[in-house]
């Protein structure tokens, strides 16, 4: 550590100690916009030997219990890189040397475990029903399930997942070490939105380090310092896993798919069905081609939606509703020689509704329009004259057959029927 980088470190703890409680928010909000402590402080935390260690630690949790969301966001990005730190020492068997690191993560859990008022907190969560769509599916898609899960989630019968509560902690012992890390996990992934690049590098980096260390890929990934095997449990991982995926996307595409090779390698070695479960889901949902390197922000996640299917009339085509309706024929080109020898035949437009003695058809006899038929009728009916219906002095119910009859035939017609 440069005696630089030492003195931006010093100059930040004094400064806190000074400040006073009115200036507290201004301070929280200028304070991210210090690249120069924030790498400071990263390499601070990575000597576990520094004189500064302590009191860092001590000064970030004063940040969390502060009530000042800016000051817990500001510790929270540094929390992939201390839990790192000591689960290194701790596979090391040098205990005394993670005290302070320690202690602040058992610091941040017992203040998150709780409310306010100091009681102990439950989380729930919903687990979607695939019956209702969201952005990722339509029910239509799923077939028969669907059905299923629409009966149930109509009887009240939707799932709920509740954690909590969760017991104070005193000291970090390889009982209960991963179900506080499992838990400072799950805070950090609750505030990935607010969390800087360089701490989304840090989670990649520490994601590699606790999957490889101790096994062969450590040669490959050329992973130095640490070189026993770091023990891992199943609900961490899935934890590490949604930091990952929120990586992806967010500007670190080539070590977060780094990250997920290596939690995919380790998963298949433990044996663990939800590592592996969640990570060949989220590989298998990558984009194909390689999205450009890592600088250009935030991605977001393309989704494809089936689009909603277009609502087919109830108003069923019967051979009533054709009757009520006037037949209307397009204009005809003026050559009508061409039209003749091509033997296309035109269909006149004939008033068929006011035919003495009509009969009704299939089985509708006594139905009348609707007021919908009716107005639309009003509509769309115009006034047309046809040369050949006034020269030929045949029955308008003769007519009406043989037009029907030559719709029954199949003959096209360049005119198109219009209702």
């Amino acid at each position: 550590m440069f005696t630089s980088e030492k003195g931006v470190v010093e100059e930040w703890l004094s400064e806190f100690k000074t400040l006073p409680e009115t200036s507290l928010p201004n301070y929280a909000t200028n304070l991210k916009d210090k690249s120069s402590l924030v790498s400071s402080l990263y390499k601070v935390i990575q000597e576990p030997q520094s004189e500064l260690l302590e009191p860092v630690c001590h000064q970030l949790f004063e940040f969390y219990r502060s009530g000042e969301e800016q000051l817990l966001r500001f510790t929270l990005q540094f929390l992939p890189e201390l839990i790192w730190c000591y689960l290194a020492i701790s596979a090391s068997r040098n205990v005394h040397s993670s005290g302070c690191i320690e202690a602040l993560l058992l610091g941040v859990y017992n203040l998150e475990i709780v409310d306010k008022q100091g009681h102990s907190k439950v989380l729930s969560f919903t687990i979607p029903s695939l019956s209702k769509p969201s952005v990722y599916h339509e029910p239509s898609s799923i077939g028969s399930m669907a059905l299923t899960e629409s009966a149930l989630s109509q009887h009240g019968l939707s799932k709920v997942v509740y954690s909590g509560p969760h017991p104070q902690r005193e000291m970090l012992t390889a009982q209960n070490r991963f179900e506080v890390l499992t838990f400072l996990m799950l805070c950090y992934n609750a505030a990935l939105t607010y969390m800087p690049g360089v701490s989304l590098q840090s989670l990649c980096q520490i994601c590699s380090r606790i999957c490889v260390c101790g096994y062969p890929r450590q040669h490959v990934r050329k992973y130095k310092g640490v070189s026993s095997r770091i023990p891992v449990s199943s609900g961490f991982m899935v934890q590490m896993l949604t930091g990952i995926y929120f990586a992806l996307y967010n500007g670190e595409w080539d070590l977060a798919q780094k990250a997920l090779d290596d939690i995919i390698y380790r998963a298949q070695l433990e044996l663990y069905p939800e590592p592996l479960l969640v990570a060949n889901a989220i590989k298998a949902s990558l984009p194909r081609g390689a999205m450009k390197s890592s600088k250009e922000g935030t991605r977001c996640i393309q989704v494809e939606i089936t689009p909603t299917s277009s609502r087919i009339s109830r108003n069923a085509v019967t051979s009533m509703s054709i009757r009520g309706h006037r037949w209307k024929r397009h204009e005809q080109p003026d050559n009508n020689n061409d039209t003749t020898e091509l033997g296309i035949l035109v269909i006149p437009e004939i008033s068929v509704t006011n035919v003495s003695g009509e009969r009704t058809g299939n089985g509708e006899k006594g139905r009348a329009l609707g007021e919908i038929d009716a107005q639309h009728m009003q509509g769309v009916q115009e006034t047309a004259t046809d040369p050949r219906t006034e020269s030929k002095g045949l029955p308008e119910i003769r007519r009406q057959k043989s037009v029907r009859k030559m719709m029954e035939d199949g003959i096209n017609s360049p005119g198109r029927v219009q209702f």
